[in-house]
């Protein structure tokens, strides 16, 4: 068993992330043990079986012992560096709190690695997203953007950083001779879909409003009528409606060899919410389908829920009186969330997963991890239950915010992709059914169809 000692600072915090490091991702047994304030104790200590020790140097929360002194925006780093060595998974590494130091040195016939890339708490940075506490800055939805992000403006938030880390720790473990045997992992691909709207054209003033947009906002005589067209087709049951695309997606999951989670929204109090009601009958032939068709079914909440542990447990219990179904995981509406009363919400809700967790305005890793984990209530200082399952892809924030080619989108999507593979992660992709047949859309559909296809576990 692998022994571990640690400062006695910020030991919740310390505690949570090693669990998550070595027990959730790497699946080891290890002793922990509480060092004192001498100097053998003010760094982070993993000692094998066989003697032989890693030390990784602490770099932050020695620098803040007081508990929760270290939520400052001014204690985010200033500028990121690069190491390189023979220990890492790519070309270089991401250091976020740390320097490049690697020293080999042997110590009474055992040997000790000494690495001055402090992994837990860039990890724990990372993944705990305190970074979004301290920094206030959002935008007219209430959201944290990448723009604002360490990882976007240093140039690694299309990496999985804490996956490299982690791969960093084994390589080292391996090296000194380390006998357990690691958690096996296998890729994966979740397909999501936030359902906001079950159809486009369910009245005439819906549809007269959107031949109103065909004329004034996107200008198009020809959209027009082939709306006009589209809409008769749709009336006399020649097509379904351009948001009816359920069918169809649940078709090409399966030949994907996978299932589609399916997100539904309760009764909301503002005018982003109520484009239908759970309780409707095409509501609940549509469930009826997706339960026959053996696909999974969550919990969109509406605008305000993310905050407030009354809406979302009233939308979860009306979702389940409705739908007739047992609501565990899901995903908030616009994307939007409060580090960490969401997550503490979530718990409190009994819920098993969440996967808000990606960026509205850029794709890629906002928590700087392709795996399941944990979360972690930075203010009760809790290791919580409920288990994040990160955002990688949204279609709006590829496409429509990125305002990408499509041929940009899916390079972009494949790009992800390989690098998730390679560290046998999920891939967690967002397609709103409402993503397709319009005029926005018509021309990214093969997007998807590239992102399900490149996705597949057979074509890694």
């Amino acid at each position: 068993m692998i022994k571990i000692t640690i400062p006695s600072n910020n030991l919740k915090e310390r505690q949570y992330i090693i669990d998550i490091l070595l027990n959730e991702f790497l699946g080891l047994e290890f002793q922990l043990v509480y060092g004192n304030s001498s100097t053998e104790f003010k760094h982070w200590s993993l000692e094998l079986e066989n003697g032989n020790k890693i030390i990784f140097e602490d770099h932050f929360f020695s620098e803040y012992p007081k508990d929760l002194e270290y939520l400052d925006l001014n204690h985010i780093p200033k500028s990121i560096h690069y190491i390189k060595n023979d220990f890492i998974s790519e070309e270089d590494l991401p250091v976020i709190f740390g320097n490049s130091l690697f020293n080999i040195s042997e110590n009474n016939d055992a040997r000790v690695f000494t690495c001055g890339v402090d992994i837990f708490a860039s990890s724990f940075f990372m993944l705990s997203r305190w970074e979004e506490y301290v920094n206030k800055n959002r935008d007219t939805h209430g959201r944290f953007l990448a723009s604002d992000s360490l990882a976007f403006n240093h140039g690694f938030l299309d990496r999985p950083i804490v996956n490299e880390y982690v791969i960093l720790l084994r390589n080292l473990l391996l090296e000194l001779g380390h006998v357990q045997k690691f958690k096996s992992r296998k890729y994966q691909m979740l397909l999501t879909h936030d359902v906001d709207h079950i159809l486009k054209w369910d009245s005439l003033i819906k549809f007269s409003k959107h031949l109103i947009g065909d004329l004034v906002i996107r200008r198009s005589i020809k959209e027009f009528f082939a709306s006009i067209s589209y809409f008769i087709k749709v009336r006399l049951k020649l097509k379904n409606d351009p948001y009816e695309t359920f069918d169809d997606l649940m078709t090409l999951s399966e030949s994907a060899g996978v299932k589609s989670y399916f997100f539904f929204m309760g009764k909301g109090k503002t005018s982003f919410d109520n484009n239908y009601r759970s309780d409707s009958k095409v509501v609940f032939n549509l469930i009826k389908n997706i339960k026959k068709r053996n696909h999974f079914i969550g919990i969109h909440p509406t605008y305000d829920a993310y905050d407030s542990f009354k809406q979302f447990e009233a939308e979860k219990s009306e979702l389940e009186q409705s739908l007739l179904t047992n609501i565990h995981f899901g995903r908030e509406h616009y994307l939007r969330f409060e580090v960490p009363d969401t997550w503490q919400i979530w718990d409190d809700n009994n819920m098993t997963w969440d996967s808000t967790m990606g960026y509205a305005d850029k794709e890629g890793f906002r928590c700087g991890v392709c795996f399941e984990y944990s979360v972690f209530n930075i203010l009760t200082r809790q290791h919580l239950e409920l288990k994040e399952r990160p955002l990688i892809v949204m279609d709006v924030c590829v496409i429509d915010k990125g305002n990408l080619s499509p041929e940009k989108a899916s390079k972009n999507i494949l790009n992800l992709i390989v690098k998730i593979k390679k560290y046998e992660g999920d891939f967690v992709l967002l397609w709103h059914n409402s993503s397709f047949n319009t005029f926005l859309w018509d021309k990214y559909q093969n997007v998807y169809l590239d992102a399900v296809y490149a996705g597949t576990e057979d074509k890694g």
